[in-house]
């Protein structure tokens, strides 16, 4: 019956500023906007594949909320930190320690890397990764993710190893 997750909604403090993030910032394909109920709908990756609404509420109204982008793993681990700071938006990882180095759900198992929008929404790129889930690990580096599956990783540097089979 269920076969995805076909839109989502977010409120948001200023509309024009939302629309300027999603549609100029991140690039999404505006499918509407409706000035008068002061609402926007953005395609997100093709047309008819999934949507994210925005609703202008007054700010005392806004609750942040977090839904996360789906990438590729080369991106994610390539080129999701250099396409934040071009935008002037900055990375964090799911410990929120500092670093802009992606981390590994085990139990997914998936990488992910955070950002916000004005409104304070919690953004995600994620990555479902090839290699069988691992919950017992919790958490962990792309590095240790790594080398927990025998593979070698990037020794110094803030490149990623992008190389990545199935164990």
């Amino acid at each position: 019956m269920i076969r995805g997750l076909f839109e989502t909604h977010l409120d948001v403090a200023d509309l024009d500023r939302a629309c300027h993030f999603y549609g100029e910032t991140l690039g999404l394909e505006c499918g509407l906007l409706d000035r008068e109920r002061r609402a926007a709908f953005y395609w997100i990756g093709h047309r008819g594949g999934a949507m994210l609404g925005l609703w202008e509420k007054p700010a005392a109204q806004i609750r942040p909320h977090h839904f996360a982008f789906r990438v590729s793993l080369e991106h994610l681990l390539t080129r999701a930190v250099p396409y934040l700071k071009e935008r002037h938006l900055s990375a964090y990882n799911f410990l929120d320690d500092g670093s802009e180095r992606p981390m590994v759900f085990g139990w997914m198992p998936a990488l992910a890397l955070y950002f916000r929008d004005p409104d304070g929404h919690a953004l995600e790129f994620i990555a479902m990764l090839p290699d069988d889930p691992r919950p017992e690990v919790g958490v962990v580096s792309w590095d240790d993710w790594q080398r927990l599956h025998g593979r070698a990783t990037a020794p110094d540097g803030p490149c990623y190893d992008n190389t990545v089979s199935s164990a």
